[in-house]
């Protein structure tokens, strides 16, 4: 497993997007960075407990947001906690593969983390 890719036919605003979203990852005690720019975003995201020892330290649960053309596309994934984030080029990020390959824990851990993110995130969406 790579990253899970969703399309939404629909223009959002990403800095809007993107604060609602940190602000609910940070409630629910997420350590959180992110990065916005332009029509591009990401969110990368570290959560201590039984389910994070499952994945090293150097990884975090990544989410890219861009507007295209034809709508809103996000990208989940395991990529590494990038350093320094905020003072990155985001389009450098974007050029780069940011998402890893993971092991089956990794892919467990994602997978149940994603449900439950991934359906706030489209409510977050559906309601812009």
């Amino acid at each position: 497993m790579k990253a899970r890719e969703r399309n939404y036919n629909k223009q959002v605003d990403i800095n809007a997007l993107t604060q609602k979203f940190v602000q609910y990852l940070q409630n629910d005690r997420w350590k959180v960075q992110n990065s916005t720019d332009g029509q591009k975003a990401i969110i990368q995201a570290q959560k201590a407990g039984i389910l994070r020892d499952l994945v090293t330290a150097d990884r975090a649960l990544t989410f890219t947001f861009e507007n295209t053309p034809s709508g809103l596309r996000v990208s989940v994934g395991i990529g590494k906690w990038l350093k320094n984030i905020g003072i990155m080029a985001l389009e450098a990020i974007f050029l780069s593969e940011i998402f890893l390959f993971v092991d089956v824990p990794e892919m467990l851990w994602t997978e149940h983390v994603e449900k439950i993110l991934i359906k706030e995130l489209e409510g977050m969406i559906n309601s812009m």
